[in-house]
């Protein structure tokens, strides 16, 4: 691993990892039309999951400056709000909305996470910037611009995820969110490849936030608003290498004793399944239909393929049957009293049991009064959940990176349902030509839902016209979800 000698004061070069961020992040140019495109539609998705989330008290709480009063007149703009803030803040408002119902895009391997998660970052900087250079007479971004810089961010965090578990030494993928951030927020306020090398090694430093609050018996609200926290981290430490042009530590990573293989990754070094291009924006998974933890979303469609078979013999169940993938028994199997929205969203359980009742699953069906009913926990007590060794080795397959799920419903007569299975979900790759435009559907129900007619109808009308949106200033664009 090339650790450096504990006793020697001499400064080492960079750890490669972080070097090879750097030249990624500065002069690598994407080509690749397909991840424009998609980045396209995962910039207005997510900007539909952040209207949405501005129905929840338990979100819209977290909005607005840190401290009361502390706004920016002519800083960035928080979607949804009438909110001006520091990049710092307001990377911490954009990313808690958008990650808030868990219904943004997702990433499934080794690790797991939300890249578009990044956006917190990105459109905080890219906002900010540009209305400071418009207003002294310069040019700020375009939207364009701003999917360049998701496209790296996305690339970065879901090529370390591929190899490499946080998870299995108790870390939150949110260290992703932090380090992608990081990266292109540095690179945006105008840092160079040291200034990038020096900003992700104080992400590094930071360690990571553990992953207690996703897990009984303590999951809570904290996960929804996760990544908003890294965003804002990341953002500081983009401002101190751009332009406080603090000290690096060149053996971040390697250390000996210090460093962060030692001291949170058992030792071990980072694992790279390929170099940085732009396979992870081309390969990104939507959530289209159902605000679920995303292991989980081909078992909703199974539940809701088998809604109309036992709608109207729920009490005469015996047993319910599901297959799914290691890491959906590992996050989501989960027994017992479900304490409030966040445990019912990463219940694998919970998630099947509502479509099988009700033909649906929506951000509202997590809600107290929905779990209430009696229905809901019967059919949980019903369920036995089982690795099925197919769909693991499917789920890390890189040509496939399937996230298969499959229920069968048995009844006290002994008749049963046929089995149900599904090995990728609408938001899967290999069913974009059947997933956009039901994408595009739940974005326009969500703008309208929140903005005023006229400002939903343009940003669809953009949307539905990439050349023109891609030109358009990204102050401009931003402003049309001001509310």
């Amino acid at each position: 691993m090339g650790h450096h000698d504990i006793r020697s004061a001499v400064r080492p070069d960079p750890d490669q990892p972080m070097v090879d961020i750097a030249d990624y992040v500065i002069d690598t140019k994407i080509e690749s039309q397909e991840a424009y495109d998609t980045a396209r539609y995962m910039l207005l998705d997510s900007l539909a999951c952040a209207m949405l989330a501005m129905k929840f008290e338990g979100c819209v709480k977290h909005l607005g400056p840190l401290v009361p009063g502390a706004e920016l007149p002519g800083g960035a703009r928080v979607p949804g709000t009438s909110f001006e803030l520091d990049p710092v803040q307001a990377a911490f408002n954009i990313g808690t909305l958008v990650r808030w119902l868990d219904f943004n895009d997702t990433w499934l391997a080794a690790e797991w996470g939300h890249p578009s998660d990044n956006l917190g970052a990105i459109l905080a900087v890219g906002d900010y910037l540009s209305r400071k250079a418009e207003k002294d007479g310069g040019k700020g971004l375009t939207v364009r611009d701003a999917l360049t810089w998701a496209i790296k961010a996305h690339e970065i965090q879901g090529v370390y995820a591929l190899q490499n578990s946080f998870n299995r030494v108790g870390l939150d993928h949110v260290i992703l969110v932090r380090l992608a951030s990081t990266a292109v927020s540095t690179a945006m306020f105008g840092g160079d490849k040291e200034a990038v090398i020096t900003a992700v090694s104080h992400s590094w430093i930071d360690n990571g936030v553990l992953r207690t609050y996703r897990h009984a018996p303590n999951t809570g609200p904290r996960k929804s608003w996760a990544a908003g926290d890294a965003c804002r981290r990341a953002v500081t430490h983009a401002l101190n290498a751009a332009h406080k042009k603090v000290v690096g530590y060149p053996s971040a990573l390697t250390a000996k004793t210090w460093g962060f293989y030692d001291v949170a990754f058992k030792g071990k070094a980072f694992e790279f399944e390929r170099p940085f291009g732009s396979y992870v924006m081309e390969n990104v998974l939507f959530k289209i239909s159902f605000p679920a933890e995303f292991h989980a979303q081909t078992a909703v469609e199974c539940a809701m393929q088998l809604h109309g078979q036992v709608k109207d013999r729920l009490d005469q169940i015996d047993r319910i049957e599901i297959e799914t993938q290691e890491a959906g028994v590992r996050i989501i199997d989960k027994t017992g009293p479900l304490a409030n929205y966040a445990d019912r969203d990463h219940c694998l359980q919970y998630m099947i049991a509502v479509p099988m009742i009700h033909g649906r699953l929506t951000a509202d069906d997590y809600n107290d009064d929905i779990a209430a009913d009696p229905r809901i926990d019967a059919l949980r007590e019903k369920m036995v959940v089982k690795e099925n060794p197919q769909f693991t080795r499917d789920y890390f397959d890189a040509d496939k990176r399937y996230i298969g799920n499959a229920i069968q419903v048995f009844f006290k007569d002994g008749s049963s349902t046929g089995k149900v299975s599904i090995d990728y979900p609408i938001g899967h790759r290999k069913r974009r030509a059947e997933g956009i435009p039901v994408l595009m559907a739940k974005a326009k129900a969500a703008l309208e839902a929140h903005l005023p007619a006229d400002q939903a109808a343009e940003i669809m009308r953009l949307a539905a016209n990439p050349a023109e949106m891609d030109a358009m200033p990204l102050s401009a664009w931003l402003g049309l979800f001001s509310a």
